[in-house]
């Protein structure tokens, strides 16, 4: 299980880091800096429309590997990953949630809800102040959820 640590390192490279993807064309996801075995990872997620392939993370990796460097935003020793959200990527930011309304999603709630259960699918029909509001595809009820109460909300590209 990984560990997240240092919501300052993240915020640090979030800013560092954006405005050098945005200049590739590309889009910054999400920074993450967790732990995982004996390892530190600092991964970089990046997307653009149609998806990012290996060499976007690669020009990402080479363009940002410098000034992080520069910067120096962790102590101690850690592996750069960039890549990619994934097909089932979970919505984050507020900015995701927004960018993504009236899209199939999975969500995995930390305490099952009366009626629906731990896990569940519908399609993101709104999003305010952290309250997220799902239809569900069979009955067309809607529930609305604290963002903050869910393990994970996730894009359901699958068909």
């Amino acid at each position: 299980m990984a560990k997240s640590k240092g919501g300052v390192t993240v915020s640090k490279v979030r800013q560092l880091c954006e405005p050098i993807i945005n200049e590739l064309g590309l889009s910054l996801w999400d920074v993450r800096y967790v732990k995982e075995g004996a390892g530190w990872f600092l991964r970089i997620y990046i997307d653009k429309d149609g998806g990012v392939d290996i060499n976007d993370c690669e020009t990402v990796s080479r363009a940002v590997n410098e000034p992080l460097d520069e910067l120096d935003p962790i102590e101690n020793a850690y592996c750069l990953e960039v890549c990619s959200p994934g097909i089932e990527r979970e919505l984050i930011r507020d900015e995701h949630f927004e960018q993504f309304i009236g899209a199939d999603i999975m969500v995995k709630m930390r305490v099952p809800i009366d009626g629906i259960g731990k896990e569940f699918k519908g399609v993101l029909k709104s999003y305010d102040d952290g309250m997220v509001t799902i239809r569900d595809h069979s009955d067309e009820n809607e529930v609305t959820i604290s963002k903050k109460d869910a393990v994970w909300i996730k894009l359901d590209d699958f068909d």
